[in-house]
């Protein structure tokens, strides 16, 4: 194959126009562009309306029941629900190896066959948990009220929904509307109405209704009523009652009909203006950068139509940090690739250098090519992927490209070189990609949440390694066989004479310098083991003694930074709002503080202020602001000083129960997080107490919080024995209730795109006081009616704010923070543990759990223990087979460890902590490492096949091998060079896994040179023995 490839160079031309072509098609038209990789969900959510009932009765009247109908199924990994005021939603996460969509249709099946849900409960929704890619928002903000501006919102997103490239978009931080029929108690007595007879007026009068067809001679007529009610004065004209004497009485008559948003409050401002949002979010292989440039061109287009007193704009830009991190990553790809270019030209003559260079450009087709097939997307963590394999993928190459220049000195004409150079090395070459793609393999199958985000890496690199394998193999002989040899005399240019000087002198140093280092090591080969062995064990000890610290997965300080107020349950909303506008005027200083004076730029772009939320919550809000991206800032101003500086401004907020600040990126969950579970709530409340006692005792933990709030006060409605002679019934009593202060929902009407409900109720001012509760008109069987207060009780009480259960317990988190950069978190974690286990011992019945950053860890470390024995026994396969020997696998495989100091010593030039990162860059690095070894290995053996003694062939080895062992590290070290250097944010993560790989490989070069012969010959005299 090799020979007929290099005779045939058509063929290779061919072959290598194909992959070109073919890896740019598919890089322009089928692979999608995103920030962080985005992955199917295995959670399937089944949530439930049950509006203005309390969590008990959520929890008991629908969570338990959907909890109970499901629980048996096959594949469910765990159940976890939440009952709240007026919902419940149970998520559903499935076991890996299943598939969602089949466990998603029998949990519907067992959901929908639900039949004991209360009557009011709305259908129950059970979804796949969707991620919504966001890309943009565009803001809508106005001098006027809340209606005015989401008219003009409503406007603006129906247009982006015309847009070319939009297919999904969302308005937030609105209200819905709602229709509100209020009847005062007076009017009703007067009148001798009920609220209930006004709903059924409403329900019969207001409808559309198709009576059938007309058979006339002429063709069918068809019939219908319509009489649907959709604005205010349709409803005011309904009748409600007829009078004996023929006069009516329509609802506008004694009615306050206001067509208007729903009671529960929200408030959003944007930069100190009410406002509205449209979320904009893109699907399937739609590019975030198309989206996001459709939008911003028709924000440009919008601003000179704008009406008065109303301002458009966007923020929270998804593309615009796609397109700075694929600039970023680009440009380090380009240096890198610049820059192995130039080490080549150095070692190897111009020509051959050039050839060797093409098979990157090459081998990365072959990953676009491969990339839609896997459905990897490019973004960080792909791209990444290439400018780690950017220098490993030239190792083959040159190689291959080093031996044929070696074989130019004594061959008859190029081709006969090329073949015979490429076909010496094949094997040692392609079992060295292998063991490389071995070493990768496992980074597709880490569990835990983040798994899916190192799973991309993978996907690029083993593509671009085997595709680079093909090109040296097949193309890159085809051409090497043109370059003159070595003793045709030729005229030569100066960069030829210049790289001549440097191969020739760079040749006398090995034999100067390398050659009596190395005969010295094979005289005291013992020595030289230990040595080397000793160094490795001093460096051992340093990093389990905890001098090295360990930080599962770093702080990236983000571009947004937010803080979230929650207040106690039942707090009103005014009172919220004024904590809230408090924390954005207190944003406001900070962005004129950090203003710079010449532009007016300040490094705080927008600030967001948001109140309230759907679903009644009053007591809870957030204010977020933007910042410029780091790559473009001039300050040193990050968002973790603004955060602190933010935090002192804002102080202590008198009877929060928590406030929250978050200004970092790739943050799952939290990294102190202890899970509860039992049966009673107080007894949780009481272990949670001291919990969150014995946190506070750490110096370096804050927000500590807890996730059960001491939710509402509560009345409960008990009747008396006179009630009960009355003939009322509780059910009776507490839906009369339920209509006069809550209201019923009569009607759902489409208006446009908004549902809108219609709901009957008394007027605000009737249903602000206990006694207005006490003297609501009850009406009994018999036709009359009496206050409340007359046949029932009420009792005071509490009711928790939401109940969390957790594979059908209640639980409860106790979750903090931690400053990371000065915590040791192994010794932390051990101390928490030891404490929990005593506490445990005094409440039978609870269990503990460690969630969080802590269970994070345990899955993905449990996945890395057997990758690491998975990687071992592969890789000593494939060098067992090249070898044909068991023994000499192990001589290979022994500079493995000090590739892993090099990695730990990398760490500490560059001021780095190991995080997870690191650890899987040393796992790729064992299977880099072993290929220069293992073609010294090789060469050694080839010699003494060819007769001579061994300590001759492994003298001749270390120094004929010397130049490729040194220049494939060389390369992969500089090929990460410029990522080492990289500023952007979303880099600072990856950066570990490239200290990792670069110095690990680097150091482990210089010994292999030295401590491969000496191992050689070590097992030679070891095997000697039992011959």
């Amino acid at each position: 194959m090799i020979a007929w490839f290099t005779k045939n160079h058509v063929a290779a031309n061919l072959l290598l126009i194909t992959l070109l072509l073919s890896g740019l098609f598919s890089l322009s038209s089928q692979i999608p562009l995103e920030v962080f990789p985005s992955f199917e969900t295995d959670r399937i959510s089944v949530s439930v309306t049950l509006r203005g009932s309390t969590p008990e009765d959520v929890e008991q009247g629908v969570t338990i029941r959907i909890e109970e109908a499901v629980q048996d199924l096959e594949g469910i990994e765990q159940i976890s629900s939440r009952s709240s005021e007026g919902s419940a939603s149970v998520t559903i996460e499935v076991e890996s190896g299943y598939d969602p969509r089949e466990l998603l249709a029998d949990i519907k099946s067992r959901v929908d066959a639900i039949n004991t849900f209360p009557a009011d409960a709305e259908k129950p929704i059970v979804a796949l948990a969707e991620r919504k890619r966001e890309v943009i928002a565009v803001t809508v903000s106005s001098d006027y009220g809340e209606k005015e501006t989401l008219e003009y919102a409503e406007q603006v997103r129906d247009d982006i929904l015309r847009l070319p490239n939009v297919t999904q978009v969302e308005l937030s931080g609105v209200r819905d509307y709602e229709l509100a029929i209020e009847v005062s108690q007076d009017t009703l007595r007067q009148y001798n109405l009920t609220l209930a007879q006004i709903s059924t007026a409403v329900a019969k009068s207001s409808s559309d209704i198709s009576a059938g067809n007309l058979k006339t001679e002429g063709g069918d007529v068809l019939i219908s009523s319509k009489g649907q009610a959709y604005r205010k004065d349709e409803f005011a004209n309904i009748v409600v009652k007829n009078q004996s004497d023929g006069t009516v009485i329509r609802l506008g008559d004694i009615a306050n009909i206001n067509d208007d948003f729903e009671e529960t409050p929200v408030r959003t401002r944007f930069n100190g203006k009410q406002a509205a949002f449209i979320d904009v979010y893109r699907i399937g292989p739609q590019s975030a950068i198309d989206v996001a440039d459709d939008v911003k061109n028709y924000i440009e287009s919008k601003q000179s139509s704008l009406p008065q007193g109303f301002e458009l704009s966007y923020w929270d830009d998804d593309s615009q940090v796609v397109k700075s991190r694929i600039a970023t990553l680009t440009s380090s790809a380009l240096q890198g690739g610049i820059l192995v270019l130039a080490l080549l030209t150095l070692f190897l003559r111009p020509a051959i250098a050039f050839w060797v260079f093409i098979g990157i450009p090459v081998s990365f087709m072959g990953a676009f090519i491969a990339m839609p097939i896997f459905g990897v997307t490019l973004n960080i963590m792909s791209l990444f992927g290439f400018i780690l394999v950017l220098g490993i993928v030239v190792d083959d190459a040159i190689v291959t490209g080093e031996n044929v220049y070696t074989h130019l000195k004594t061959a008859e004409s190029g081709e006969q070189a090329a073949i015979l150079g490429t076909q010496e090395v094949a094997t040692p070459v392609t079992f060295g990609v292998l063991t490389t793609v071995a070493a990768f393999l496992p980074l597709a199958f880490i569990e835990g949440a983040r798994g899916a985000l190192f799973a991309q890496i993978p996907v690029v690199v083993i593509p671009v390694l085997l595709f680079s394998l093909i090109e040296s193999k097949f193309v890159l002989p085809a051409h090497l066989k043109y370059i003159k040899l070595r003793n045709q005399k030729t005229k030569s240019s100066k960069l030829e004479v210049l790289q001549q000087h440097f191969a020739d002198g760079f040749e006398s140093a090995i034999l100067k310098y390398y050659q009596p280092i190395l005969a010295k090591a094979l005289r005291y080969k013992l020595a030289t083991v230990s040595l080397f062995v000793g160094v490795f064990f001093i460096i051992l000890t340093l990093i389990t003694s905890g001098w090295t610290k360990f930080v599962f997965f770093p702080r990236i300080p983000s571009e947004t930074v937010r803080v979230t107020l929650t207040l106690p349950t039942g707090t009103p909303f005014e009172v919220t709002n004024k904590y809230v506008m408090d924390m954005s005027q207190k944003a406001q200083l900070l962005q004129d503080k950090y203003r710079d004076e010449d532009t007016g730029e300040s490094v705080i772009l927008n600030i967001l202020a948001s109140t309230g939320g759907r679903g009644g919550v009053s007591n809870s809000g957030s204010v977020r602001f933007e910042i410029t991206p780091a790559e473009s800032r001039d300050s040193d101003i990050g968002s973790r000083e603004l955060v602190s500086e933010w935090r002192d401004l804002i102080g202590i907020i008198p009877g929060a129960e928590s406030v929250t600040f978050r200004a970092e990126i790739g943050r799952s969950s939290d990294p102190i997080d202890v899970q509860l579970s039992g049966t009673s709530l107080d007894t949780l409340q009481k272990i949670a107490e001291s919990v969150k006692a014995r946190l506070s005792t750490y110096p370096t933990v804050f927000d500590i919080a807890d996730s059960m709030s001491d939710g509402k006060e509560e009345l409960q409605i008990e009747l008396t024995e006179q009630g009960f002679a009355l003939g009322l019934n509780r059910v009776d009593v507490a839906n009369q209730v339920r209509n006069s202060f809550f209201g019923s929902q009569v009607q759902r009407i489409q208006r446009g795109r908004d549902d809108v409900r219609v709901m009957v109720r008394l007027p605000i001012e009737e249903r602000r006081s206990v006694a207005d509760l006490q003297n609501i008109l009850i009406t009994t069987p018999t036709g009359g009616s009496v206050p409340l207060s007359h046949v029932a009780t009420l009792i005071a009480g509490q009711s928790p704010s939401t109940i969390n259960r957790i594979d059908r317990y209640r639980t409860l988190n106790v979750t903090a923070d931690i400053e990371k950069s000065n915590t040791n978190m192994t010794a932390l974690q051990a101390d928490l543990t030891e404490y929990l286990d005593e506490l445990m011992q005094q409440y039978p019945g609870v269990d503990y759990k460690l969630e969080g950053e802590a269970k994070e860890q345990r899955e993905s470390f449990g996945s890395l223990a057997w990758a690491l024995l998975f990687v071992f026994f592969i890789i000593y396969s494939l060098l067992a087979i090249p070898l044909k020997s068991y023994m000499q696998p192990i001589i290979v495989m022994s500079v493995i460890p000090f590739g892993m100091i090099g990695a730990v010593i990398g760490h500490w030039v560059m001021g780095m902590e190991l995080t997870i990162m690191s650890l899987l860059g040393m796992l790729a690095l064992i299977g880099v490492v072993v290929n220069d070894s293992l073609v010294l290995v090789d060469f050694i053996n080839k010699k003494r096949s060819e007769g001579g003694k061994i300590i001759d062939a492994v003298k001749l080895a270390g120094a004929a091998r010397f130049r490729p062992v040194m220049l494939t590290s060389l390369t992969t070290f500089i090929g990460l060079m410029p990522l080492l250097f990289e500023k952007a944010t979303q880099a600072q993560f990856l950066i570990p896994m490239a200290v990792s790989l670069g110095f690990g490989i680097v150091f482990a070069t210089f010994i292999t040179l030295i401590l491969v012969p000496v191992n050689y010959m070590l097992m030679e005299r070891f095997q000697s023995w039992f011959r």
